[in-house]
């Protein structure tokens, strides 16, 4: 039966619509309750032996010989996560719209880099001085509990609402910069410089340079309603292209997709039409998949086993992301609720880290226990913080409109949107 790809498909799926009736339920972001699913579903172990059905630990009772893993990882499974990462992590950088980014880049610019300097360093060495762990594999463990989910964030910001507002758009701007300083610490300290790599950037610059037209162009030409969706066939075959090139030059798919995201967010801006199709075709199929697949990387026995170490990892990640991130959002006008609110979002990890912590693995960087210890550290992190605040610090989607007109006031960066919101307000 578990062979069947229906019945795995129909497994998966499952648990996905079990995650979005919990998420709805409590009122929590599905992308956590996802990660929970995962977890639940992929350290338990299920079999039928004598007409008695044994449930037990995937990771203590599946050597019995009759258990197998509820939830099974596959090549297409691995892909649509893949794909999942992609496509969110394409949304968040199309929802930072330029004038909101112009208006509001000192704040994000300044939080998005003490967000990823102060735990690279830190986390650095502590893990190189405190726990022995050589050099190189300290810096692993630096960059994977530097960075900020975008797509945690990213899925915070669209169910709670957020996007539109200028905070919600300075954060997701601060997760860019933070997750720019982890990418360029992975390359400059580990990428290969060869061929494959200027090939890469080549194309990459050259495809981000035209992206904005063509897609502008197909658009036009085409019209926004057509049946067959060519522009979001096109943005996809874009997104392909460049994740095939940077996979082939050891470098990561999502990097490549962020900036895409950027560069066409004046398009998206435009055509509110396109965001919400691709959002529903992202949020509907292909983020599920990443999701719950992220809990499938945390093992609860050596979750347990190393639960001292992922602790203190843990704590090290929240406490060097409040000294970076809180005093410089109350420094930007931002009362303390919000301020704690930004702190928390900004401490989240998922994409990245365990794109990181992975990277160090396969190529021998990291031993597989450091590599269990790194990636449970990212998904706790994925959750508690995000979870603490949704439920203690959420703002107001007038709260946020809020900051971003005083923020704006007091910078002397009046900007657009300070108009229509004006006019909003007229009309009602």
């Amino acid at each position: 039966m578990l062979g069947n790809i229906w019945f795995m498909a129909l497994i998966w799926m499952g648990l996905a619509l079990i995650g979005s009736l919990i998420s709805i339920r409590l009122g929590i972001s599905v992308a956590l309750v996802e990660i929970l699913v995962g977890v639940v579903a992929g350290n338990l172990a299920v079999g039928l032996e004598g007409g008695i059905l044994h449930i037990g630990l995937a990771g203590a009772g599946a050597t019995t010989g009759h258990l197998h893993h509820v939830l099974q990882s596959t090549e297409w499974t691995n892909f649509l996560a893949l794909l999942g990462s992609g496509v969110l992590t394409f949304l968040a950088g199309a929802e930072i719209d330029p004038i909101s980014l112009k208006a509001n880049w000192r704040a994000s610019v300044l939080i998005g880099v003490l967000s990823f300097a102060i735990p690279f360093a830190v986390v650095w060495a502590f893990a190189q001085f405190v726990f022995g762990w050589p050099l190189h594999q300290a810096q692993i463990a630096g960059i994977a509990l530097s960075t900020t989910s975008v797509a945690v964030v990213y899925a915070v910001m669209i169910e709670g609402g957020f996007s539109d507002t200028a905070m919600g758009k300075m954060i997701l701007a601060a997760c860019f910069i933070t997750d720019f300083g982890t990418v360029l610490a992975l390359g400059t300290l580990f990428a290969n410089y060869n061929l494959g790599l200027l090939l890469f950037v080549i194309v990459t610059s050259i495809v981000l340079w035209f992206m904005p037209r063509w897609t502008q162009s197909i658009i036009t030409r085409l019209g926004a309603t057509q049946v067959s969706e060519p522009e979001v066939k096109f943005i996809f075959f874009v997104l392909f292209l460049l994740g095939g090139l940077a996979t082939a030059a050891k470098s990561e798919a999502v990097l490549p997709a962020y900036l895409l995201g950027l560069v066409v967010a004046g398009v998206f801006l435009r055509d509110k039409t396109l965001v919400r199709r691709m959002r529903s075709i992202a949020f509907a199929v292909f983020t599920p998949f990443y999701f719950i697949k992220a809990g499938l990387y945390v093992s609860l026995p050596a979750l347990w086993t190393g639960l001292l170490v992922i602790s203190a990892f843990l704590a090290l990640k929240m406490v060097t992301k409040i000294v970076g991130v809180f005093p410089l959002a109350r420094l930007h006008y931002m009362k303390v609720k919000e301020a704690s609110y930004t702190t928390l979002l900004m401490a989240t990890g998922l994409t990245f880290g365990t794109i990181s912590s992975l990277y160090g693995l396969q190529n021998g960087i990291i031993d597989q226990n450091q590599y269990t210890i790194l990636v449970s550290v990212v998904i706790l992190s994925a959750f508690v913080p995000t979870l603490i605040a949704q439920k203690f610090f959420q703002p107001t989607v007038g709260m946020m409109h809020a900051w971003g007109r005083l923020y704006r006031t007091r910078m002397r960066v009046l900007s657009i949107e300070d108009v229509g919101e004006n006019s909003d307000v007229k009309n009602e």
